[in-house]
This record gives C-alpha cells, structure tokens and sequence, in this order.
C-alpha cells in the first residue's frame, strides 16, 4: 500500500506503524540525535516493502565515508530496487545507488532535481546537504537549501532543519550575518538541532570571536550533547576556540574528555582528533602518547582508499606516533585509489595524495618539501570535502612549514594574508611576530 504524509508525498510499501517509525528516523537524522538506523530497521521489520525505509537506511550508512558502510549501502539499493515505487522514489533509489558506487556527485544531481520538483523532500535536502559537504560544494550548500526554503513556513515539522542547513551554507559563502540568525532560529525551534549549533560555531570560528564561541558553546551543552552523534565534531568546534586563545590546557583537556576520551574508530571522530593534534603538533606541543592510540584506531583504515579527507588525517596520525609502514600502506592505497571509477579517484589525486604527501614531508622535516606540495592546492582544497574551518588546517601547515623552512618572504606573506582574512585571531598575530623576527634574522 502507498501512504501519503502530511507534506504530501506519497510513501509506497509503508503501513502506519513503519510509516511512524521512519517519521522517528529522519528526525533523528535531521537532528543528528538517538538511533536513526534502529528505528529505520523498525520500519523495515513492519513494512519490507516500505521502499523509502530502504532508502533512507542506505543514505545513513552511505554518507558515513567508511568503506565497511558502503556494503550495507549497497545492500540497501538491492532491496530497494525491485519494490513498488513512484517516479519521485525511484529517483531516490537511483541516487543511492549511485552513493553506493562511489558517484557521489551523480547522486548530488538527482538530488537536487528531486529537490527542484518536490521542495518539501527533507530527506532530498538533507542528504544532498551532506553530499555538497563531502564535495566541498559551497555554492550548492547555500543554494540546494535556499531554492527550497521559500516552500517551507514554520509550522512544518522539520523546519528547523532547513533553517540550520541554510545557516551553514550561508556560512561557507561568507555571509555571516545571515547565517548566524538562520542557525540562531533554528536552535530557538529545536535546542537539540546538531547541525545548527554547529553552523552557528562555524560562523563564530571564521570570524574570530574565539569568547562568543566559547560562550556559545558552553550556554546549552545538553542540549547538543544529549544522545548526539554530532557531539565530537562541535566539542571538536568549542577546541578550535580555546586552540586561537593559546589555551592549550583547555585543549587537552577537551581531547581527553569528550573529544576523544572513548576512543571512538569512527573516522568522522578521528578526523577530528587528528585535526586537533595536529594543530598542536604544528605548535610544537607535546601531545605525549595522544599520538599512538589515535594511530591504533587509524591502523585498520590505512589501506582503505575510499575517501581522501579521511587519509589525509590518518597520516597526521601516523606521522604524529611514527608509523612508517602505515604511512606507506596509506599512501600506496591512494595511488590504487587515483585508478578506481568512483568519485575519490579524482578528490585523492587533486587534493588528497599531494596532501598527505606533504604531511609527510612536514613529519619527516622536509619543511621546503611541504611548502612544494601544499602550494598548488591551496586554491582547489574544496574538492576534496570538508568546511572552511577543517581545511584551514591545510594553511597552518603551509605557515608553519614556511616558517620553519627559513623562508621569511613566504611566511610574512602567508601571515599578512591571514591577519587580513583573521585580524581579531590571536594565532594570527602571533605569525606575524614570527615572520617578522625570521626576516629581521
């Protein structure tokens, strides 16, 4: 049987009870809170049939950058293919499908075209949403949301989602006012909305407000802590607050507790781990055995290829505890990885493998070497994902290894550009004594 909600489309193969349970899911999803896939997999146990269960399970794991994950992905496809289905279903398999082969940016298109013709789609929004961030799509960020927007009014449950998701596409173009009154908003609706906290933080960390972050951060913590799935990357945001204060106690201390205390194998958590030590390593500070823990977890995913951002943080892990064979093994992944059919072939040899080449080259003192392979990249980073403030740790480390390699003309150079663009950052003023001392030397 087909069910039609209150949004009006229609959902085939759904009872009432399945129907209830997805409901259940994609707010989950939308929030980034509880347990989306068990109450997905609920859906699925009333209704086999429920082709848009299978669907959404799918997208979950297929949006998760781990390559275990995309076997449940695929799956997922397969039984969804065969059921009953309308045209606007069918398109949503399609689009999995294409996740499940690694065509992400086959799958970003339909998805914007279900998008165009059935605006209040949230699932369509959302997932498309997340792709253009693994693309490092900005434009589509701000734009997939806002064409929407004008079909959405506050009375509609979900709302507070396509408020929250405009918030961070706005933020990724540099329109920081309007993102953070969109993620504010969002957050007056749904205090437990993920996605616009973090938006909202974003806004805060790109233009310097190291105190309102922090105060932002620390105002409701339940609320975006509670059962949240999303909790690490915003602990990891209210750390980059205390990391540009020089407040590296706090730091640490973040790292150890709620950061990374548990030890998560997750990659999206250990990207962020990674991208906080390696933070302080660029800083010189000691981390002590933070390094080997985080390396064990990475060991496993070495050889896996399957997303370049993930790689370039696994060998920041690596180079931090001094894995050489794990750092090789990663790095013959990416060239098998630049031959495959699927998206990272071109996100990994873009950006990806020369990258992770550099990162290399920093942990071996190859500081000029660095320099070498970061600098054609800079302008191109967003292919390979992530948001403004994850890819900034590309530019620490190009600064730093100027610094470090004597050359004073690029590191003034590269601290005015960053005084500029960050003139309130304290992190920022200290490059610029460091540049000016190495030239007066």
């Amino acid at each position: 049987m087909a069910i039609k909600d209150p949004s009006g489309l229609i959902f085939s193969g759904a009872k009432e009870a399945g129907l209830s349970f997805y409901g259940r899911a994609a707010h989950e999803l939308r929030c980034f809170i509880g347990d989306p896939v068990g109450s997905v997999d609920r859906a699925i146990a009333d209704a086999p049939g429920f082709v848009m269960a299978h669907v959404l399970k799918g997208y979950m794991f297929g949006l998760a950058t781990e390559r275990e994950a995309m076997t449940v992905t695929a799956a997922c496809h397969t039984a969804a293919l065969p059921l009953a289905a309308t045209t606007h279903e069918q398109a949503h398999v399609a689009a999995l499908g294409h996740l499940a082969d690694g065509r992400w940016h086959d799958a970003s298109r339909i998805l914007e075209d279900i998008s165009i013709a059935y605006p209040l789609d949230a699932l369509a929004l959302q997932v498309g949403h997340q792709i253009d961030f693994f693309t490092g799509n900005a434009r589509m960020l701000r734009d997939r949301i806002g064409r929407a927007l004008p079909s959405w009014d506050s009375g509609m449950p979900g709302y507070h989602a396509i408020l929250g998701m405009q918030a961070f596409g706005l933020e990724e173009m540099g329109d920081y006012g309007r993102a953070e009154k969109f993620g504010r908003t969002a957050i007056e609706i749904e205090p437990r909305d993920g996605w616009a906290q973090h938006a909202v933080a974003h806004v805060m960390e790109m233009q310097s407000r190291q105190r309102d972050g922090i105060a932002w951060m620390r105002a409701n913590p339940d609320a975006w802590t509670k059962e949240s799935f999303l909790q690490v990357h915003n602990w990891w945001h209210l750390a980059l607050f205390h990391y540009d204060l020089g407040e590296i106690d706090e730091v640490l201390a973040l790292y150890d507790g709620p950061i990374y205390g548990k030890r998560s194998t997750l990659a999206l958590n250990m990207v962020d781990a990674s991208a906080i030590l390696w933070r302080l390593h660029l800083g010189g500070i000691d981390v002590g055995d933070r390094w080997a823990a985080l390396a064990a977890n990475w060991a496993p995913k070495a050889g896996a290829g399957n997303y370049a951002f993930n790689d370039a943080h696994a060998m920041m892990a690596f180079v931090g505890a001094g894995h050489e064979a794990l750092a090789r093994t990663l790095l013959q992944a990416q060239r098998e990885a630049m031959h495959g059919d699927g998206d990272n072939a071109a996100f990994t040899r873009d950006v990806g493998h020369p990258l992770t080449l550099a990162i290399k080259a920093f942990g071996n003192g190859d500081y000029q070497e660095t320099v070498r392979r970061i600098r054609p990249i800079r302008a191109i980073a967003h292919r390979f994902g992530g948001s403004h403030a994850q890819r900034d740790v590309i530019d620490l480390t190009l600064i730093e290894a100027a610094l470090r390699s004597g050359d004073a003309a690029l590191a003034t150079a590269l601290a005015a550009e960053r005084a500029l663009a960050r003139p309130d950052s304290p992190l920022s003023a200290l490059f610029s004594r460091r540049s000016a001392n190495l030239s007066e030397n």
